[in-house]
């Protein structure tokens, strides 16, 4: 008996003294973080003439630049009307810079520097903008294609999705070229006209151009991640993450065939309930969740940031990673960060009540995270579904992820640089981009790429993109100006 209770004793205390351990380990790294924040003096704002500039971007929504991958003429007027404006508003950057059409509308505009050494950069942003849903005009504050500029805010389809940066790019390079400031380094702007529909004719055909020059860029930006408030519990100050890198683009057309009949006489396998069956079990078992790559980097970045609890996870990820991924997991706007997703987007089949189909359809997008890829998605597909008669058919567009760029460049310098100078007080952090942009074509010719729009939002405020009432604050895309000027100083003078 004495024995049994000296174990049970002995036990009790290896356990308290392992606890003891584990709770000095957390406390110690919990209380030993230290910042990662890049220590720069905020800039006096660069004064910005705010009701004129709001007013050429009011202008410039007015064009309904809606891109359409079947139609590539549907907008024609409309961005040659945008090109007019852009020439007839920014008249000495255009003098001081060379522009080109390519692949229809698409705009390319090169600033030589002064060195030729220097290997160059590129801005990129789009001009075109997604269409306004049918049925939803009457919900919006003011007229979608309208430019309004009322209370503060500049309204329209494209105020902040892209027309916004791609105006502000502009506004600063004018600001310099009056000035008679001259980049260092090669500046390219590139500005696709299809990056809504994938970019084919517009960024893929301007990266194709560069290539036969042989131009090698050092490193690109294009819109991505943002400034957010109340993004993560635990950091009470804006949160500018820079997106470097891009999930990848997977669509897959599902396709099964049955013996069409009367719907008096079913088999015991219908098109539809084949197809039905393998869209559940896609949904059921749906790619793991991790936190790594990217994720782990911003999380790790985070971390020092934080107060209370989240800074003790984040600080002991070794000890709470599982901890985290559940909670991350439990929304839709994080557990993206972590998972290549699975959404089901198209159903087809059937056109008349008393007929069985004898074929059904469907298509599924992933968006993947890095490290997967399309093969390893389709091999997942198969298993997922276990069904050989559902044909699986991939989208001759997909792309796997791209490349992960480093944090350590002079890319993610001066963009880290500049948001702090520019936007004091905001936590800087590498992130991963979730959406589709024009940026994943440069990646054959720039040794990194970053996606990062200087806009400042509001979680709330994430509907309106793409979505109803989309707006940029008068001020906010004054500081845009400041933003994009201030970057092309400080990256274009390596």
């Amino acid at each position: 008996m004495r024995r049994i209770v000296r174990f049970i004793r002995n036990m009790v205390l290896a356990t308290l003294a392992v606890a003891l351990a584990l709770g000095a380990v957390v406390a110690f790294r919990t209380l030993t973080l230290t910042s990662r924040q890049l220590q720069v003096a905020p800039l006096p704002p660069v004064p910005v003439d705010e009701q004129a500039a709001a007013a050429r971007l009011g202008q410039a929504i007015q064009f309904q630049t809606v891109s359409n991958l079947l139609n590539p003429q549907q907008s024609a007027d409309a961005f040659r009307g945008l090109h007019a404006h852009m020439q007839a508003s920014f008249p000495a950057f255009h003098a001081a810079a060379k522009g080109e059409t390519v692949g229809g509308y698409g705009l390319l505009y090169t600033w030589e520097g002064s060195d030729p050494a220097a290997r160059p950069m590129a801005l990129l942003a789009h001009q075109d903008v997604v269409p306004v849903a049918p049925g939803t005009e009457a919900n919006w504050q003011a007229q979608p294609f309208s430019g309004t500029v009322r209370d503060g805010y500049i309204w329209g389809r494209g105020s902040w999705d892209d027309k916004g940066s791609l105006f502000a790019m502009l506004e600063a390079a004018e600001m310099m070229a009056r000035s008679g400031l001259r980049p260092r380094r090669t500046v390219y702007f590139a500005f696709g006209h299809d990056e809504e529909v994938g970019g084919q004719r517009g960024a893929k055909a301007i990266v194709q151009l560069l290539k036969s020059r042989g131009v090698k860029l050092e490193f690109v930006l294009d819109e991505g991640l943002l400034i957010l408030e109340g993004a993560l519990k635990g950091i009470d100050k804006p949160m500018a993450l820079i997106g470097v890198a891009e999930k990848g683009f997977v669509t897959l057309t599902l396709n099964v065939s049955a013996t069409p009949g009367h719907s008096s006489l079913p088999p015991r396998e219908t098109a539809i309930g084949m197809m039905s069956a393998a869209l559940a079990q896609l949904e059921n078992k749906r790619m793991p969740a991790e936190v790594r790559g990217v994720s782990l980097e911003m999380f790790d970045t985070l971390a020092p940031e934080m107060s209370g609890f989240n800074r003790v996870v984040l600080a002991n990820l070794w000890l709470f990673k599982p901890l985290l991924q559940r909670q991350l997991e439990k929304t839709p706007t994080t557990e993206a960060a972590i998972r290549t997703t699975t959404a089901l987007t198209i159903f087809n089949a059937g056109n008349q009540d008393n007929v069985l189909p004898g074929n059904a359809s469907a298509t599924v997008n992933f968006r993947l995270l890095p490290g997967d890829t399309q093969a390893s998605v389709i091999d997942h597909v198969r298993k997922a579904i276990g069904n050989d008669k559902v044909a699986i058919q991939p989208s001759p567009v997909n792309n796997d992820p791209s490349p992960i760029s480093a944090t350590a460049s002079a890319g993610y310098r001066a963009l880290n640089k500049t948001i702090r100078e520019v936007f004091p007080g905001v936590v800087v952090s590498p992130g991963l981009m979730v959406a589709a942009t024009d940026s994943r074509h440069f990646a054959e010719i720039a040794d990194s790429v970053f996606r990062f729009i200087p806009v400042q939002a509001k979680t709330e405020d994430l509907t309106r993109f793409h979505g109803t009432n989309e707006r940029i604050s008068v001020a906010n895309y004054a500081d845009m100006i400041r933003f994009y000027r201030r970057f092309i100083e400080t990256a274009a003078t390596p």
